[in-house]
């Protein structure tokens, strides 16, 4: 029996803004994952440590503030050094194309900007777990 995929959703740094994030947290869980959500105003430690002590398969950065250039890759290095190799590293914000592309070369999966469907979401972390399960 296959365990429900386990969601971190965070709002990192000082980005007050979180009804996207809840909406989304909403939509995952209505998508049958777990989803744990550590509220506003998260540090990229925070963010990683919490995902250490849930053991999720997937984080969830929603990112409005414009520092996506600084947290998201702080983020996935701390994930590289405490072994979080296996958890997908996801989100959403405001995010330039060309800053898409530069994430995504750093390790960073897909990145969602305003008016993608919240079904586009769950379906790409249901399929990006089914190519990488979890032991």
């Amino acid at each position: 029996m296959d365990k429900r995929i386990r969601v971190l959703v965070a709002k990192a740094g000082l980005d007050g803004h979180d009804r996207g994030a809840k909406v989304i947290a909403a939509a995952l869980r209505d998508a049958g994952m777990e989803v744990i959500y550590t509220g506003l105003r998260q540090t990229p430690e925070m963010i990683v440590e919490a995902a250490l002590q849930e053991d999720v398969d997937v984080i969830g950065i929603s990112i409005l503030s414009g520092a996506h250039m600084t947290i998201l890759p702080k983020i996935k290095k701390l994930m590289d050094e405490k072994g979080l190799n296996d958890v997908l590293l996801t989100g959403g914000g405001i995010i330039p194309e060309e800053d898409i592309k530069a994430l995504k070369k750093l390790g960073v999966g897909e990145l969602f900007t305003p008016g993608a469907r919240t079904t586009e979401i769950a379906e790409y972390i249901k399929t990006w777990r089914k190519k990488n399960p979890r032991i």
